[in-house]
Order: C-alpha cells, then sequence, then structure tokens
C-alpha cells in the first residue's frame, strides 16, 4: 500500500465515523434544545417590549402551549414546537417579564412527556439575559455575617 492509499482509507474511515457518531445523538435532547433555545429568545423579546413600551407583560403555560399576557405586542407565539413538550415554571405561575430593567430570578423547566428524566431549564438571575441550562439556576444562599468577638 501507498501512503495515498492509505490517507484515502483513514479519510473515509473517519467520514464514516462522523456519521455514525450525529446519527446516535439524542433526538429527544435535540427537541428540548431547540424549545429551549425558542423559548430564551422569546423570553428575552418579551422583556425587551415590555421594558420598551413601559407595560407588564407575563408568560405562563397554557393547556398544551403558552401564552403572553399583556395589553400590548404582535401575535406572539402560543405552540411548542415538538407536541411532546411540557413545562413548569420553578415557584410560580407565570414569569414576569418586566417593565423593571431588573426582574427577579424566574426558571423554567422543560420536559418531554414520553421522557420525563431528559429535562432543560431556561432561567435568569433577573439581571442577566434568559439562558439555557441543564440544571436549575443555584438560589442565591443568604448567610448570616458575624463579626469576630461578637
Amino acid at each position: 500500500m501507498t501512503l495515498l492509499e492509505l490517507l484515502v482509507v483513514l479519510s473515509i474511515v473517519a467520514i464514516a465515523t462522523v456519521a455514525v457518531v450525529w446519527s446516535l445523538r439524542d433526538p429527544v435532547l435535540g427537541q428540548l434544545q431547540q424549545e429551549a433555545a425558542r423559548l430564551a429568545a422569546l423570553l428575552e423579546g418579551g422583556r425587551a417590549d415590555s421594558r420598551a413600551r413601559n407595560q407588564a407583560l407575563r408568560w405562563r403555560v397554557q393547556g398544551s402551549g403558552f401564552e403572553f399576557e399583556g395589553e400590548f405586542g404582535g401575535p406572539w407565539p402560543d405552540r411548542w414546537l415538538f407536541e411532546s413538550t411540557q413545562a413548569q415554571v420553578k415557584g410560580a405561575d407565570s414569569i414576569v417579564l418586566g417593565p423593571e430593567p431588573v426582574i427577579g430570578p424566574q426558571a423554567v423547566m422543560l420536559m418531554h412527556t414520553l421522557h420525563n428524566d431528559r429535562r432543560l431549564w431556561v432561567s435568569t438571575d433577573g439581571a442577566r439575559p434568559f439562558e439555557v441550562r441543564t440544571s436549575p439556576a443555584a438560589e442565591p444562599s443568604v448567610h448570616a455575617v458575624q463579626r469576630p468577638g461578637a
């Protein structure tokens, strides 16, 4: 075998390996990642719109979809990309998107109807944008500070 033939064979093996790895990706997690990225963008868009109009806007899970509640806005989406998506707001019934520039820490858990063990979180600490996480955002802990000798 010549060096050129060996390189061709190695290239074919590498391409086949990449194809196999891509085909083995978890389709459920891929769907959740798409939904989470879309939801983060929608929540940030709603937050910006709420601040620009100086009017409150809320997002809540509604039946098999979701809804934006407020006195303004264009036609906001109200359905998930995949029917198997479920969501739950952490510690509340809705997400408050403004109009204040800093909102409280908020999170939404996304899960698959048939695979409840696969979950993603879309959360914010209130100052930063909503982001996709694999676990809920850490709650800020409050520790009492004691002075020495007190």
